[in-house]
């Protein structure tokens, strides 16, 4: 089966690819957020140590799959 091509040669990613995009765009801005506001949220209730690293590793987690979701639906409407 052919695939489409565009009008210079190159195909068009699909809509599928376009939201795995989407959301793997979401998740590092998020996982880079939830550095910065998780290691001074964690140090301010004074955490140190093995606390500390898994304290802002849970936050960019989060941070980077609630943003990377958000990045998703986004790019879902705009196909």
């Amino acid at each position: 089966m052919p695939v489409t091509v565009g009008p210079y040669g190159q195909s068009q990613p699909s809509c599928f690819d376009r939201i795995k995009m989407g959301f793997m765009m979401g998740f590092a801005v998020g996982m880079a957020a939830g550095a910065l506001f998780g290691t001074f949220s964690c140090l301010r209730i004074g955490m140190r140590g093995r606390e500390l690293m898994g304290g802002v590793g849970k936050t960019m987690v989060q941070s980077g799959g609630t943003f990377g979701t958000f990045m998703a639906i986004g790019m879902g409407i705009r196909c």
